[in-house]
């Protein structure tokens, strides 16, 4: 599950990956102290598209069709949407 998105520098934060532990001294502040777990930013390119139709995980291919550019799955071939704008020609 994606949790944001950062569109300016191109990465992304996953719910359960890129985990790192900061480690918390004891202070007034936090008595008990201890490990504070937290996700880190990765780049969108290690991110896969998870296709609604047939469930899985795949890459995207591109399709032309009636002069616009659409997305499709690769796995069942499914259209995921447009690209861009529609081509003049």
């Amino acid at each position: 599950r994606v949790l944001s998105v950062d569109s300016a520098n191109g990465k992304l934060v996953v719910e359960g990956v890129n985990r790192v532990y900061r480690h918390i001294k004891r202070s007034q502040k936090n008595p008990q102290g201890g490990r504070l777990s937290k996700e880190m930013p990765v780049d969108a390119s290690n991110v896969l598209f998870f296709c609604a139709d047939c469930g899985k995980p795949s890459r995207l291919g591109v399709s032309f069709t009636d002069g616009t550019k659409k997305r499709v799955c690769r796995k069942c071939g499914s259209e995921q949407g447009e690209v861009g704008r529609s081509k003049a020609g």
